[in-house]
């Protein structure tokens, strides 16, 4: 609702989503080529994002990707960094730090990442619409292609674009599967025989087929109807909050322009442009809606009549509602100070955690249904525990020992062969026995300390709990 204006509104836009009708059918979208400063802004942004989303997993660090999300491994290499499963209590930081930083943003700036950043809307906005611009033309022609029959050129141009989509989405589908298994295993599926890779053949063609959906057919319905950020902006924005916004100070009563008549009305001239060049077919003019992306498209149509007509720019433009209606500068309000400094702490929590994290996980239980066990000659008593160790670094241990700190206990690898050396970034899982001299025991049960060492160098230490029978008296 835009408060503090007399004239006449149409509520209709408040009963459904812009590109739903009164009947709950899909109105499709045909939006205007926009231009603009903006839109040249975020030419240059989003041509920078791509050449980042399709050369990262490229892009090695040690011999090891530097950007790897390897779900069915459990395995994460985030900017050279490898994160495993027994980091999981990281990664849900990260994703608390994530909302905090999408709660401040909103608060601050509305959804301006929506419609700079969001890859939805990169790849939507300025590669798959520019292929249709340049293969059917802006929207007029679009329309017009829609209601012709169909002849060779229908046929033509349709054919060509569904065989550019589906390759662009093909390209997409191949560098998200990059992502999750690296480069070098997507070699292979793409060289090697079909036989041998099914299953990343079948991951191939349903990204593939899910991009290329989303994008010739589903389209701006990913944004108004799938994604729940637009809902949750409505929760976090506030008068305050700077949005894409129409000045209807200025702007209302509108009117269409007349040559040879003194102008009375506000600077809109109801040319309607901001409405033809909306991606999710919203008019502007009626207020900030869910289904509104920040994508400026509004801003640059509308900066351009004003342009011809003589009058200053920003009638549509980022600002709050408290600068419209009070003319007032924006301003930190004191819920978005809180805000900030929350996601101030959490991110010093997150980063000394993340600086102080080990490189190598080192854990030691008990092996599971064992007790311990007295040999046959009655003089020792010994038990069975499993070892873990997770090299995370990019280097590779090869003097591994382990050292208890009660000199009563000793060590004994269940393989001796492969327990002194470990990979850089892998896992190894081993046995051994841990034995003392019945004589020695002193209490049922004992904890001490085992050392990981690799050569001299302590790498991590771990605690341990060992149970035996009484001790003799």
């Amino acid at each position: 609702m835009i408060p503090n204006v007399d004239f006449e509104e149409n509520d209709e836009y408040r009963d459904r989503v812009a590109t739903i009708d009164e009947k709950g059918k899909r109105k499709w979208v045909y939006a205007y080529k926009p231009t603009g400063r903006f839109y040249n802004a975020r030419t240059w942004l989003s041509l920078f994002y791509l050449i980042v989303f399709f050369g990262l997993p490229w892009v090695t660090y040690k011999g090891e990707p530097f950007m790897l999300l390897n779900i069915l491994e459990r395995k994460f290499v985030v900017f050279g960094f490898v994160f495993w499963s027994q980091d999981f209590f990281l990664f849900g930081l990260t994703m608390i730090l994530f909302v905090v930083f999408i709660i401040v943003f909103t608060v601050a700036f509305g959804r301006l990442f929506c419609g700079w950043a969001c890859p939805q809307t990169v790849f939507m906005e300025m590669v798959f619409r520019r292929i249709e611009y340049w293969i059917e033309g802006d929207a007029p022609k679009q329309k017009a292609l829609d209601k012709m029959p169909w002849n060779s050129e229908k046929i033509r141009k349709r054919g060509l674009k569904i065989v550019l989509f589906y390759a662009v989405a093909f390209l997409v589908g191949n560098t998200f599967l990059a992502y999750i298994i690296g480069v070098e295993d997507l070699k292979k599926i793409i060289s090697e025989p079909v036989s041998q890779h099914i299953g990343g053949l079948l991951a191939m063609m349903v990204f593939s087929g899910v991009f290329f959906g989303v994008y010739m057919w589903f389209r701006e319905q990913v944004c108004t109807v799938v994604c729940p950020y637009g809902r949750l902006q409505g929760v976090l924005m506030d008068r305050h909050s700077v949005v894409v916004a129409y000045d209807y100070i200025r702007g209302e009563p509108r009117e269409k322009l007349r040559k040879n008549t003194e102008r009375t009305a506000g600077d809109c001239i109801d040319c309607n442009l901001c409405v033809n060049v909306c991606p999710t077919g919203i008019d502007i003019r009626n207020g900030t809606q869910l289904e509104c992306v920040h994508c400026t498209a509004c801003i640059d149509a509308c900066d351009s009549i004003m342009d011809r007509i003589n009058k200053p720019k920003g009638l549509i433009k980022y600002a709050s509602e408290a600068t419209i209606a009070d003319n007032k500068p924006f301003t930190i309000t004191t819920r978005l100070k809180a805000y900030i400094v929350l996601l101030v702490a959490l991110l010093g929590i997150w980063l000394a955690i993340l600086t102080t994290r080990s490189t190598v996980d080192f854990q030691i239980r008990k092996a599971p249904g064992q007790l311990y066990t007295i040999t046959p000659e009655g003089d020792k008593v010994f038990s069975i525990y499993t070892v873990l160790m997770i090299n995370k670094s990019h280097k590779d241990f090869d003097s591994l020992t382990l050292k208890s700190d009660n000199p009563n206990y000793e060590l004994e690898w269940v393989d001796r062969n492969n327990y002194r050396h470990l990979k850089k970034e892998s896992v190894h899982n081993g046995t051994i026995f841990i034995r003392i001299q019945r004589n020695k025991i002193q209490n049922r049960k004992d904890e001490f300390q085992i050392h990981l060492y690799n050569g001299e160098h302590l790498l991590e230490s771990e605690n341990v709990v060992f149970l035996a029978p009484k001790p003799k008296k």
